[in-house]
């Protein structure tokens, strides 16, 4: 078989006579900012563009997102074990998509179709996340895909569904956010893990807006706010709870909007009643006065959003807590309305267009249910395969990983780093260790692809063309900027070419254009409708906004003005009781151990720590702690500590702050090996949207016996900082 080479089958090729400027987006985070890449004789650079979502801003990540691309431990050749023991080498594309056909049929034969799981990203295009999902369930016959934004949003889609009928990040566009009269931000810092967006926030300040934001830490984004409310991890739903409490206690419930828009109110008030400002001061630490003063300032504006992140959702009760403050937001009668309602700040660059279209256990592309006969015989038409072939719901993420080296004997990850971005780290390397076949594509030597037995080198961002989906749901184009080295193949080009090698008769196109217009089929009539969206479309209106159902719609920037996408088209309430978390603190683990990202890296570092400038920004690992926590326990800054929970332990340089609650400590997530928050995180999981309790477990704090080294600078990090 003849070897195919990455410029065979990628469409879009830049037609350049010289260098030419490309406008694309950045590779990190849901904003997807409009930027423009040019090479000069220095290399490629990057320069912001005036797009919609970003005017023209940038944040230290896009800067610098030039510079992986050069990056010289860049994968260029596919890697192969001869047997476990034995160092990775290099091998052809051929030698390594036939080991890789012959331990799935191996697997398969013995352990049948479902013992092969597949585990995708957030930062796959529309496309990849779109055919990587009939790959698993067409050519490979699996139950079990899933992807690292259950990780991430699902609480908040979760939330959504069962409360709005469908799930978009944020049901509004951007724009929106200057004329909200109040927003409450519940568990973000955008300041930090998307810098861009915060024009919008201070845009909103300026025109008399307010901003609340509750956080357990005094981050750079509530410093901004004109009130903080310092929550306890974990006790979430008792907040809101709390503020819908004061809602009905004060007359501020807009009665017309609950009675005409919505369905289930009573049972709600029924809880509510008990949720008394004082009772909630004790479970959440936020003073009954300023849970007062939050719900006045969101019930006496005439537009209020309340906008979610990772804070409240990645939790054991992450949906809960999500319902919960969509009951406070319906109440007020701020759903369904212009410059309001409720939202998710999705955080992955497509971890919407992720979900909708088939990456997610439970899902089939355009939002369709798996386990649903209509939903089934929709796509398997698209598919050219009978309904009935098609798999049953799988495992959740953190379900499949746990399988390995059981139910699951092989798998195949793609666009994902999961032994530094899962829970319970050491268990899922040892996991790893188990399986019979594991099989990594990616550009980097990335933690996991170091312990796989085939390594395949794939695109990045700006070597391909494709389509994102932002927190918005604006879906976007970024272009192709550059060809790839010599060696490297897409995401396409492989499922195209392990499909084949498995003798799926299903097509599997490898050009992006292509896809795209599989994809607008297979969405067709789904809640994520995306028929009506095409590339020329797309590139003459900055991105689409769907559901966009034919090509003479104009897409839909504010979902639910008239109705909301339930059978009856009425939003629903959903009756939360507080439930606290997993682990709480005891004796043995007396602090609350919270995680979290920083300005300077994203995700897992894998890619953000290969750039010297954002690597010499923040060089490792560190525990935040209150300066009256470290000094009771003889901690000063840049002292190591260990921190142990149930699960392991770390040791990490200390910085100690007045600005986080004197009960919690933080470890940022971005590093993996003995420095990873993961070894330490709860795998504990949300019943309803399967995600892992990453914010709040219990932890022991000590000083460590381990020196810190030479290259760990003893600071306090930033300037909030206490010396």
């Amino acid at each position: 078989m003849a070897t195919l080479t990455a410029a065979d089958t990628i469409d879009d090729r830049p037609a350049r006579s010289g260098a030419q400027a490309v406008q694309t987006h950045c590779p990190y985070c849901a904003l997807q900012c409009g930027m423009t890449l040019d090479e000069t004789e220095q290399g490629w650079r990057v320069s912001a563009r005036d797009f919609p979502t970003n005017k023209g801003g940038l944040c230290r990540k896009g800067w610098s997102a030039a510079s992986l691309l050069s990056a010289p431990d860049r994968l260029t050749t596919p890697l192969v074990r001869d047997r476990r023991g034995m160092q990775l080498r290099p091998a052809s594309w051929d030698e390594a998509l036939d080991r890789i056909k012959h331990g799935i049929l191996a697997i398969q034969r013995q352990h049948g179709d479902d013992a092969v799981g597949v585990f995708g990203g957030g930062g796959l295009t529309n496309e990849k996340a779109y055919l990587l999902g009939k790959f698993a369930r067409v050519a490979l016959g699996t139950a079990n895909i899933d992807y690292n934004g259950r990780f991430c949003m699902a609480s908040g889609a979760a939330g959504s569904q069962r409360a709005f009928g469908v799930d978009r990040g944020l049901p509004f566009p951007l724009s929106d956010i200057p004329l909200a009269g109040a927003i409450l931000l519940q568990g973000g810092n955008p300041a930090e893990t998307m810098p861009p967006i915060m024009q919008y926030f201070e845009a909103q300040r300026e025109q008399g807006g307010k901003l609340i934001v509750a956080d357990p830490r005094r981050t750079a984004t509530a410093r901004m706010a004109q009130l903080h409310l310092q929550l306890t991890p974990g006790t979430d739903a008792a907040l809101a709870n709390g503020l819908l409490h004061v809602a009905m206690r004060d007359r501020l419930v807009d009665t017309e909007f609950v009675a005409a828009r919505t369905t289930g109110f009573a049972a709600v008030q029924r809880i509510c009643k008990s949720y008394w400002p004082d009772r909630v001061e004790r479970i959440t630490g936020v003073p009954a006065p300023l849970v007062e003063r939050a719900a006045h300032m969101l019930g006496e504006v005439s537009s209020a959003m309340v906008l979610t992140a990772r804070g409240a959702e990645q939790q054991s009760h992450g949906t809960d807590n999500v319902s919960a403050f969509i009951n406070l937001v319906l109440a007020l009668g701020q759903a369904g309305r212009p410059h309001a309602g409720y939202g998710c700040l999705t955080g992955q660059g497509n971890g919407q267009g992720g979900r909708e279209h088939g990456q997610k256990a439970d899902q089939l592309p355009g939002y369709r249910k798996i386990d649903n006969p209509r939903h089934r015989a929709e796509v398997a038409s698209v598919w050219g395969v009978d309904p009935d072939s098609l798999p049953r719901p799988g495992l959740s993420a953190c379900e499949l990983l746990g399988a390995m080296g059981t139910g699951i004997r092989g798998l195949i990850v793609m666009a994902c780093n999961v032994l530094a971005s899962a829970p319970d780290a050491e268990q899922v390397s040892t996991g790893l260790g188990r399986l019979d076949l594991l099989v990594v594509a990616d550009m980097f030597l990335s933690e996991t692809a170091q312990r796989a037995d085939v390594v395949l080198p794939i695109t990045q961002w700006a070597e391909e063309d494709g389509t994102m989906t932002n927190l918005e749901g604006r879906v976007l184009h970024r272009r192709r900027a550059m060809d790839p080295p010599e060696g490297v193949w897409t995401d396409l080009q492989v499922m195209q070419a392990l499909a084949g090698r498995l003798g799926c008769s299903a097509r599997f196109d490898t050009g992006s254009r292509q896809v795209f217009a599989e994809l607008r089929r297979a969405s067709a009539g789904g809640a994520a409708d995306y028929a009506g969206i095409s590339y020329d479309r797309i590139d003459a209106e900055d991105g689409v906004f769907w559901p966009c159902p034919d090509e003479s719609h104009p897409g839909t920037p504010r979902l639910f003005l008239d109705r909301f996408a339930t059978e009856d088209g009425r939003a629903r309430f959903h009756p939360v009781e507080y439930r606290g978390a997993a682990e709480t603190p005891d004796r043995d683990f007396p602090y609350v151990l919270t995680t979290g990202r920083l300005l300077s890296h994203y995700q897992t570092g894998a890619q953000t720590r290969r750039v010297a400038e954002l690597a010499e920004a923040e060089p490792g690992a560190f525990v935040e702690l209150h300066v009256d926590t470290a000094r009771g326990l003889g901690i000063g800054r840049g002292d190591m500590v260990r921190l142990t929970t149930r699960r392991g332990s770390i040791d990490v340089p200390a910085r100690v702050t007045r600005d986080i609650r004197m009960d919690t400590v933080f470890v940022p997530f971005h590093w993996a090996g003995r420095v990873s928050a993961n070894l330490l995180t709860n795998a504990a999981l949300d019943p309803v949207s399967r995600i892992p309790e990453f914010k709040a477990c219990a932890v022991h704090v000590q000083r460590s016996p381990l020196r810190a080294s030479a290259d760990v600078p003893r600071h306090g990090g930033p300037k909030q900082d206490v010396a």
